[in-house]
C-alpha cells in the first residue's frame, strides 16, 4: 500500500511513512520525529505505539481501514475499535472490504461509521474471466502432493503461490517439494519483517518460482506476475477463496487458479461456484487419476 501511495504522490509534497511489526523501534523514529501526511500501519504495532504514547492520534484527520473483512477474520476487531476510539478527533472514516457479506462486517461498519454511504464496485465480466479456475480431485494428502508437484513442473507455471491452511503444513510441503527438485520460499505467521521481505524478494527476483503461504501470512502482500494460485488446502469460506485467487490475473494479465479437492472439500465447491458466479469444473491428469469416486452432490 505504501509503495503505491508513494508512486501516486511522487509529484506532490506528501510525506508517507510505514509502521509494521518485525521492525525495530529505531527504524520508526522518523515517523514520530517528523510530520507525516500518510501513515500506513499494521494494527498491532500501531496500537503498541499508541499505548506507549509515541504516536499522536489527535493529528489524524482520516482513518482508512483496508481489507476490513480479513482483519475481522483474523480477530483484529478489538484492536481496530481501540484505534478508532483513540483517533476520535478525525473528520472521516473509510472502510474497504472485498465483500460485505454476513452480519459481522455490517455490524462492525455500523459501530465504526456514522451515517455511512456505501459504494460498491463489481468487476466486469471481462475482468473476472481473466482468471481461469478449475479443480482436481485428490484421494488423500499423498495424491494431492503428487498432483501439485506435477502441476508446478509444467513450463507455464512461471510464478506460483501455494496456499495452505496451517503453519505446520508450510514446512511439510516445502520439504516434499524440495525432494521433488522444486525449491520454494514461504511465509508463515509471526515471521519477522526482514524474513518476510527476503522470502518475497527471492520470488520476485526469480531465485525460486514457488511461494507457500497461509492466509494470515499472505495478508497484504503484492507480488507481480503471479501465473498460478494453487489451493493445496481449500479455504474455510468462499470469500477467502476470492482473496486467494485475486493474487493472479492482475494488471490486465490472465491468471490460473487451481484447487486440489479431497472428499471433505466437495461441499465447498458449490458455495464457491455460486459466490464467484462461475461453477468450477473438474480436470483429470491421466497418470494421476483419482481411485475413489466423486462424492454425490
Amino acid at each position: 500500500v505504501a509503495d503505491h501511495a508513494r508512486e501516486l504522490a511522487k509529484h506532490t509534497h506528501l510525506d508517507i511513512a510505514t509502521i509494521t511489526g518485525g521492525v525495530a523501534y529505531m527504524n520508526h523514529a522518523e515517523v514520530f520525529s517528523e510530520n507525516q501526511d500518510i501513515v500506513v500501519a499494521t494494527t498491532g504495532r500501531l496500537l503498541q505505539y499508541i499505548k506507549e504514547e509515541n504516536f499522536d492520534c489527535r493529528a489524524v484527520e482520516t482513518l482508512i481501514l483496508d481489507e476490513a473483512d480479513r482483519m475481522l477474520d483474523m480477530g483484529f476487531a478489538q484492536d481496530i475499535e481501540t484505534i478508532a476510539g483513540e483517533t476520535r478527533w478525525r473528520k472521516q472514516t473509510m472502510l474497504f472490504s472485498a465483500t460485505l457479506e454476513g452480519d459481522a462486517i455490517k455490524d462492525f461498519a455500523e459501530r465504526l461509521l456514522e451515517e455511512p454511504v456505501e459504494v460498491s464496485a463489481t468487476p466486469s465480466t471481462r475482468e473476472r474471466k481473466k482468471i481461469h479456475q478449475w479443480y482436481y480431485r485428490a484421494d488423500d494428502i499423498e495424491h494431492k502432493t503428487a498432483l501439485l508437484i506435477h502441476l508446478l513442473k509444467q513450463p507455464e507455471a512461471t510464478r506460483s503461490i501455494v496456499f495452505v491452511r496451517k503453519r505446520e503444513r508450510v514446512h511439510e510441503l516445502a520439504a516434499k517439494l524440495h525432494e521433488a527438485g522444486i525449491n520454494t520460499c514461504w511465509l508463515e505467521g509471526e515471521m519477522v519483517q526482514i524474513k518476510r521481505n527476503e522470502a518475497i524478494k527471492r520470488l520476485t527476483d526469480g531465485r525460486v518460482n514457488v511461494l507457500i503461504a497461509t492466509d494470515v501470512a499472505a495478508r497484504g502482500i503484492d507480488i507481480p506476475d503471479v501465473s498460478h494460485v494453487f489451493n493445496f488446502d481449500m479455504p474455510r469460506t468462499a470469500d477467502i477463496y476470492l482473496h486467494r485467487i485475486g493474487r493472479t490475473g492482475r494488471a490486465g494479465k490472465k491468471g490460473i487458479a487451481i484447487s486440489l479437492v479431497e472428499a471433505h472439500d466437495h461441499l465447498l465447491l458449490g458455495k464457491i461456484g455460486r459466490y464467484v458466479e462461475e461453477p468450477l469444473k473438474a480436470r483429470v491428469i491421466d497418470e494421476l487419476r483419482p481411485k475413489t469416486r466423486a462424492p454425490s452432490e
